[in-house]
């Protein structure tokens, strides 16, 4: 009778043991899911943190190579506005150094304008024959304009200059009257041949002569001198086509080149 009773016991601990055991199970299992679950939620916050700061990241990026660029294109400007400024400064150095010597000048153009006025009459007088009343008068317009100022007789004189230089290079003819040793005056045609050669014909082609500038004096041509003359005149009257003259020369290359004015 006892051992049944103990028997039923025993049965009783051990459906006990086994429920407590499956209780235990579940309860582990939950606690298992429990956690996977945290882990899987921890995970989550992670990379929503890393994905953030990735985020920052590029957009730190992407700021800093603005910078850059923004930084390059200041520098070249920087650059750019360095040279315009230095040349700036040397432009309003070289209007202060005007300034300062701008009364010395203004003191000086008198004294420049005469110069220039005695030496072109100077180099008119010594000059071949040519026009020279026409010439001469050109200084003393200049000369004689007191109503302008000392600037504008100066610019007169320079034109004079100018007008002196193209006779060196041109070709031309005129008539007019030619005085003669005795007194007597006559017309003739006349050509001159830049600064090299003056000529005179007569009308009817008889006489001519050309000017020796060694001697200021007249030198008679030969006929065949003539001819050539002549001919100049043509040319210079656009008669008849350019050609070479072959004649003698009034002043020799050197001699021009030492009074060139």
């Amino acid at each position: 009778m006892l051992n049944r009773s103990f028997f039923a016991v025993r049965t009783c601990c051990l459906a006990f043991v086994l429920v407590s055991g499956g209780l235990m199970a579940s309860d582990e299992t939950a606690g298992q899911a429990a956690q996977s679950v945290e882990a899987q939620q921890t995970q989550a916050a992670l990379q929503q943190q890393i994905d953030a700061a990735d985020e920052e990241t590029r957009g730190a990026l992407e700021e800093l190579r603005r910078l850059e660029r923004e930084t390059r294109q200041m520098e070249a400007t920087n650059a750019s506005l360095s040279a315009r400024l230095v040349e700036e400064a040397e432009r309003q150095q070289r209007l202060s150094t005007a300034l300062n010597t701008l009364e010395e000048t203004r003191a000086a153009l008198p004294l420049i304008e005469q110069d220039m006025q005695a030496q072109l009459t100077r180099w008119i007088e010594q000059d071949m024959p040519f026009l020279r009343d026409e010439r001469l008068a050109r200084v003393v317009h200049s000369d004689e304009a007191q109503s302008s100022n000392t600037v504008e007789r100066i610019n007169g004189l320079l034109e004079a200059w100018r007008v002196e230089l193209e006779y060196g290079r041109d070709i031309d003819n005129w008539r007019g009257r030619l005085q003669s040793p005795e007194g007597n005056a006559r017309e003739v045609d006349y050509l001159r041949v830049g600064r090299i050669g003056f000529y005179y014909l007569t009308p009817d082609a008889r006489e001519g002569g050309v000017w020796d500038a060694a001697n200021h004096e007249w030198l008679p041509l030969d006929e065949r001198a003539r001819r050539e003359v002549r001919n100049g005149l043509r040319i210079a009257a656009d008669q008849r086509t350019p050609d070479l003259l072959r004649l003698p020369l009034s002043i020799t290359v050197a001699e021009q080149q030492r009074g060139q004015p």
